[in-house]
């Protein structure tokens, strides 16, 4: 039962009788401090199990907040094996779906990504780019290493939201 109210709470955006976003929003701060502790061993060997425990409540189904809000990076693996998926010339996928940003890098033109569906399903799920096969991060060092990434993923994703608080209550 407690599951069910756990992943029922982040599927209509409350958490603990608060909306988690504004929970998040308001321990910015915190996060941002804990972040920059020395103890990133001790907290990179507790990820692995927090990460499976945030998504045995959270179904990324139910949200999609990542591919209706944001991008990822398109490096060129990915656009090799992306365009040659959709059997076209990685100019013509290049000149479809990505631009580049003002750090370089080729993400989707549009938001929601073009790839996702109505029912929040990815239509390139197997052969997505490797950010999106790796996000939301929280099972590595990126969560600990890049605090920017993980502050601003910790306002939209309910799992890094999940696993930062399963960090701080066991600091």
């Amino acid at each position: 039962m407690e599951e069910e109210v756990i992943s029922a709470a982040f599927v209509s955006g409350e958490w603990k009788d608060k909306q988690w976003q504004k929970k998040a929003a308001d321990r910015y701060k915190q996060y941002a401090r804990f972040l920059q502790r020395p103890e990133k061993k001790k907290i990179l060997k507790q990820l692995p199990e927090l990460h499976d425990e945030a998504f045995s409540h959270i179904d990324c189904l139910n949200c999609a907040a990542c591919c209706k809000n944001y991008s990822p990076r398109f490096k060129t693996p990915d656009i090799k094996r992306i365009s040659k998926h959709l059997k076209l010339k990685e100019s013509v996928f290049i000149d479809t779906y990505l631009r580049l940003d003002e750090d370089g890098d080729y993400v989707v033109k549009q938001t929601p990504c073009p790839f996702l569906g109505t029912d929040n399903r990815c239509s390139i799920y197997n052969i997505r780019p490797s950010d999106c096969a790796r996000f939301p991060y929280t099972d590595e060092d990126v969560l600990i290493n890049r605090a920017g990434i993980t502050l601003k993923n910790s306002s939209f994703c309910p799992a890094v939201f999940y696993v930062m608080e399963r960090l701080l209550a066991l600091k």
